[in-house]
């Protein structure tokens, strides 16, 4: 992480230097006349002292997964699978490590609503951030997740963006899941795809940290599944059934999900057409839908992200004026400044 996307009191971001700036070379250049000279200095140093916290009562307003799934919610909410981890040329922001601090970092700096991420536990028992089982992509190490301690996984260095071999090694290491919540804590959402079946430790984790409206918890619903989101334990945290099926089989998983009042349902792999009658049930229960746009995206004839860096009406804009609210992706810089020229 380079030195201007660090925080400045815990809480200025990247646009820091540049707030300085322009404030010295405007209100703090011109006292106002009621102030007396004598007190000005005090005044100007009293502002830098509030200033953060105005950026984090900001911040809040984003950092709130009640805020961001409710039915007043209008708009796009952008998710970053994995993180920021692309290059974000807009920022100057290169490739950041996947499932990383430092990926999350440049999502708060661009203004993403929420970072999807992925957990699995330590031998020792501890909840950590990464995607596969196994730490050779990622990282310079070797072996399980599963067999390791979390001594073990510290001594490992992450590889940028999605890692390989012939990926250089950062300075960024292998996050806990606490690091990652305390990191995003009144600044940005997280969505957590847990590995394995370690729910009950995520959602304990996520309540013990008094995480429950920063964080949401996802797995696989099929049409054998009862109601996930009224079910221990799933039900002390926000919740996404990630619908599991084909066709007409799909409304009915999502028919089966909708009586545990879930927080949006995450598409499968569709077609346009069978996205209609999905989202009309959606809407008539007032649940947000979430649909992955990685790469060619989940609604086949309609695109993904290689399509919506040429066309982002095309995709992003259609899938939005066709019910969906949620877009998980891996380019969240183009989403959200297509998400700006929306408004």
């Amino acid at each position: 992480m380079n030195k201007s996307e660090r925080t400045v009191c815990g809480q200025f971001h990247v646009n820091s230097n540049g707030l300085f700036s322009s404030l010295k070379s405007s209100m703090f250049s011109n006292r106002p006349a009621f102030l007396p000279e004598r007190l000005w200095p005090l005044f100007t140093a009293t502002l830098i002292v509030l200033m953060p916290v105005v950026s984090s009562a900001q911040s809040n307003q984003r950092g709130s997964i009640k805020e961001l799934f409710s039915t007043s919610h209008q708009g796009i909410v952008v998710v970053a699978h994995r993180g920021c981890h692309e290059p974000a040329p807009n920022h100057g922001f290169g490739y950041a490590p996947e499932n990383s601090l430092m990926a999350l970092e440049r999502c708060v700096a661009m203004g993403v609503d929420m970072m999807e991420t992925d957990v699995h536990k330590t031998a020792d028992g501890y909840l950590v951030i990464m995607h596969d089982e196994r730490v050779e992509r990622t990282t310079n190490g070797h072996g399980n997740i599963a067999k390791m301690t979390l001594a073990d996984l510290r001594k490992l260095r992450l590889r940028q963006n999605l890692g390989g071999y012939s990926q250089p090694l950062t300075d960024e290491h292998v996050p806990t899941l606490e690091e990652l919540i305390k990191a995003a804590r009144g600044r940005i959402t997280l969505n957590l795809d847990v590995k394995d079946a370690i729910y009950a430790e995520a959602v304990n984790a996520v309540v013990r940290l008094g995480a429950v409206d920063l964080v949401n918890v996802k797995t696989r619903a099929g049409i054998g599944d009862p109601a996930l989101a009224a079910i221990e334990p799933f039900v002390r945290a926000p919740f996404i059934p990630v619908l599991s099926g084909q066709g007409s089989n799909v409304l009915a998983v999502a028919e089966r999900q909708a009586e545990g009042r879930p927080i949006a349902f995450e598409l499968p792999h569709m077609t346009a057409k069978e996205l209609s009658p999905i989202a009309a049930f959606a809407k008539e229960h007032g649940i947000k839908l979430f649909s992955n746009t990685l790469g060619d995206g989940f609604i086949s004839d309609v695109g993904g992200d290689n399509d919506a860096l040429r066309d982002p009406d095309a995709v992003w804009g259609w899938e939005y004026r066709n019910g969906v609210s949620v877009f998980q992706t891996d380019q969240p810089e183009a989403l959200t400044k297509y998400r700006e020229m929306m408004r």
